[in-house]
């Protein structure tokens, strides 16, 4: 399954990532998510900055929010965050509402990519990064179906295309093909479904 831009809306998934946030306590916010080298804040600060980038990337209006690479700063949260990120999930959302995000080329993170790719890629960062902040806090998760499709559908191929012990994030982590779809796309994400917080 791909990204359809006359079926996916992004609006489902962006709704259960602000849902999650919300409920993280600030005393959870130091604490570590399968993301190495990321603490929950941190992943709350990657997850706003590429709301505003793939927001921006959907608008075409490509400029310093869609040219830096993820990799160029540890991302961090800023004193407003739990008001910002709720409103650039939202417009992330809306941004993508607009058929024209899904024709053409655009850039993010510094790479010029087809804007039905990018949004294939941004649904995976919410599918995946949702499932980061759910496991580093204790939270159920059940992300949006078609968002979940369309991530699966971007890490599969990618895992076709590539060395299976790459994938597209790092190293794929095997698992039952029988498993629950979203785990199957959590181990081609790099990560163990079965994470949990260190002791």
């Amino acid at each position: 399954m791909t990204a359809d831009p006359a079926t996916l809306d992004l609006g489902p998934q962006t709704r259960v990532l602000a849902r999650l946030a919300e409920s993280v306590g600030d005393e959870r916010l130091a604490d570590p998510t399968p993301c190495p080298d990321l603490a929950v804040r941190n992943l709350l600060g990657h997850l706003a900055g590429l709301a505003v980038a793939f927001r921006d990337a959907a608008r075409k209006d490509l400029g310093a929010t869609t040219d830096t690479s993820p990799e160029a700063s540890v991302p961090d949260i800023g004193p407003g965050w739990r008001e910002e990120l709720p409103r650039v999930l939202g417009e992330l959302a809306a941004a993508w509402r607009d058929p024209a995000a899904w024709t053409g080329m655009t850039r993010a993170g510094g790479v010029d990519l087809p804007g039905e790719v990018a949004g294939a890629v941004v649904a995976d960062e919410l599918v995946v990064h949702g499932w980061d902040l759910a496991r580093a806090t204790g939270q159920e998760y059940a992300p949006d179906p078609a968002a979940l499709g369309a991530a699966y559908g971007l890490l599969a191929a990618s895992a076709e295309e590539t060395d299976r012990d790459e994938g597209m994030f790092g190293p794929v982590v095997a698992v039952p093909d029988d498993a629950p779809l979203l785990d199957r796309a959590v181990g081609l994400s790099g990560r163990d479904p079965g994470w949990t917080p260190p002791a």
